[in-house]
C-alpha cells in the first residue's frame, strides 16, 4: 500500500476535483489527501474552473491550518476519518444527486447489485443525521466507514475512502452509479437482495484485483 506520490498532490486533488464533475458529481465536493502527519483538503467556496493548486490547504493534526485558501467546511470529517482508520489515504465527500436522494430518504445502499461490494461489504450503511461541522458527525462518519469504503449522510450525501486517490475517486464514482440504479428499481418494487455467500465470492475477488491494481 502506498500514498500518492508520483506527482504535485496539490495538483492532484485539483484534477480529482475536476474528474469527479465530468463523471456528473458536481455538488460540494471535497477531496483529500493523507499528507506529512496531517491532510492536504481542498478550499471551500471556490468554482472549480478557478480552483489551483496554491488554494490547497494543509491541516496538521493538531488542527492547524496552512495555505492560503480556506479548508472545505468539512475538513474535520477528513480528519476524523485518517485518525481512525490507518490505511485510508484518501477522502472523498460529494453531494451527488442519486446519493445525496437515497441519503435524504436514510436508507442504506443494500446489496441489490454484486458490485455494491466495492464499498468493502454487503452495504453501504447510512449514518444519523448529525449537524454539520459537530463533532458528532465527524464520530458518526467514522464509525460507519469501520469495515466499508464508503458511507451515505442522511440529508447529506456520500463519503468514499481508498488507499489512494484514485481508488477513492473510482469507488464515489461507482457508488452514485449504484445509488441511481437502485432508485430506478425502487420505482418498480424494491429488488432482492443477493445472499451474503454471494457477496463474500465477490468480495475475494476484489481482493485479490485490489492488492495488484491499488497497492
Amino acid at each position: 500500500m502506498r500514498a500518492v506520490t508520483d506527482h504535485n498532490p496539490n495538483v492532484l486533488l485539483v484534477d480529482a476535483v475536476r474528474r469527479l464533475e465530468r463523471y456528473g458529481l458536481r455538488a460540494d465536493i471535497s477531496i483529500s489527501l493523507r499528507s506529512g502527519g496531517g491532510l492536504l483538503i481542498t478550499p471551500g467556496n471556490i468554482e472549480s474552473d478557478q480552483l489551483t493548486a496554491e488554494e490547497v490547504v494543509f491541516i496538521a493534526r493538531d488542527g492547524g491550518i496552512k495555505g492560503r485558501g480556506q479548508p472545505a467546511r468539512d475538513w474535520a470529517v477528513h480528519q476524523a476519518i485518517y485518525v481512525a482508520h490507518a490505511d485510508v489515504q484518501a477522502v472523498v465527500h460529494v453531494q451527488s444527486t442519486y446519493a445525496t436522494a437515497l441519503a435524504c430518504l436514510e436508507r442504506p445502499l443494500p446489496a441489490f447489485h454484486h458490485r455494491v461490494a466495492v464499498a468493502g461489504g454487503d452495504s453501504v450503511p447510512c449514518v444519523p443525521y448529525q449537524m454539520p461541522g459537530s463533532p458528532g458527525l465527524s464520530k458518526a462518519v467514522a464509525d460507519g466507514l469501520a469495515r466499508r469504503h464508503a458511507c451515505l449522510i442522511a440529508h447529506d450525501g456520500l463519503v468514499a475512502t481508498g488507499t489512494s486517490l484514485v481508488h477513492a475517486i473510482s469507488i464515489a464514482i461507482e457508488i452514485e452509479f449504484l445509488c441511481r440504479s437502485y432508485l430506478a428499481a425502487l420505482a418498480v418494487g424494491e429488488p432482492p437482495r443477493l445472499e451474503r455467500a454471494e457477496i463474500a465470492q465477490v468480495l475475494e475477488q476484489l481482493r485479490t484485483y485490489s492488492r495488484a491494481r491499488w497497492a
